[in-house]
């Protein structure tokens, strides 16, 4: 019989974690902060809850799925939140992205209940999320991560077991370097092919499959050429992970020249109202430089 899994955080990544848990035929219970978020889930099968704490109390596992680092220490271990309601020998499973240091204190905290914790961020975007295709780098004991696998392998394809607690999370952050310098290149490749005249979609086929070719470039690159800014991830959450990129990369003494000039050139787009865009919609911090405007 399979474990009762609980999830709390039904966002543009979270929802469609959920979905995949319950089409994977786990009973499921949901919490998010805007109730009505639940409501497609309900329809299609899952438990509605109260609190975190009322989730953690249904369930064998808890999925937490939410924005920021302050967002999961509340339903985690705040008033209501998951401690208050999960039994010994449960299992926490952290999938938003948060501060390496903050995973490692959860981890200790649920560890004097005797509840395991792992930290399980994801990459993929949206659409990963909805397909069940994300790459899931995982931190924490081996054991705990072996349980977790049957969920794990209902969300995602790539599923890494990379060190201890907030391991994960810090090759979240890496993930996260890589993911906006190469949209950075992206940005600055298209712009010098608009202002060159060559065809854009010509440029891009022949591109793609040599050694310039990314993810990024191949699912972001379609997007800037047709002007689409729809988020598979926002700008603003792009930005709270670099925000979390540099926290940690000034602990360790590690520097991230471009990162830093990135998370200054999304804040340019922030203050134009431009936050709810996808996180390619970086490409708009060049176009206002160099006056060429990217398949326009």
């Amino acid at each position: 019989m399979s474990e009762r899994i609980g999830f709390i955080g039904l966002g543009t990544m979270g929802r469609g974690m959920a979905y995949n848990l319950l089409r994977a035929g786990f009973a499921l219970t949901v919490w998010n902060r805007t109730a009505s978020r639940m409501d497609d889930l309900v329809a299609a099968g899952a438990t509605a809850a109260a609190s975190p704490a009322e989730v953690a109390a249904n369930s064998d596992i808890i999925i937490t799925c939410v924005s920021d680092t302050p967002d999961v220490l509340a339903v985690t271990l705040g008033e209501g939140g998951v401690i208050h309601g999960a039994r010994p020998g449960a299992l926490v499973i952290d999938m938003s992205t948060i501060n390496p240091q903050a995973a490692r204190e959860m981890a200790a905290a649920l560890a004097e209940r005797g509840v395991a914790h792992v930290d399980a961020p994801v990459s993929g975007g949206s659409e990963g999320a909805a397909k069940g295709t994300l790459s899931i780098m995982v931190g924490g004991a081996a054991a705990d991560v072996e349980r977790a696998m049957p969920a794990f392998q209902a969300m995602g394809k790539a599923i890494t077991h990379v060190g201890d607690h907030g391991a994960g999370q810090t090759v979240k952050l890496v993930n996260q370097i890589l993911v906006v310098g190469t949209m950075l290149a992206v940005g600055e490749a298209l712009v010098f092919a608009q202002a060159s005249g060559v065809d854009l979609e010509k440029t891009l086929a022949a591109v793609i499959p040599g050694a310039a070719g990314s993810w990024m470039l191949s699912n972001r690159g379609p997007q800037v050429i047709k002007r689409d800014w729809r988020p598979g991830f926002t700008i603003d959450l792009q930005q709270k992970d670099l925000r979390l990129v540099l926290e940690a990369a000034d602990q360790v003494g590690a520097p991230v020249f471009t990162t830093a000039s990135i998370f200054q050139m999304y804040r340019t787009l922030q203050a134009s109202g431009l936050g709810a865009e996808g996180n390619h919609a970086l490409v708009k911090a060049i176009e206002r430089l160099s006056g060429v405007k990217v398949g326009g």
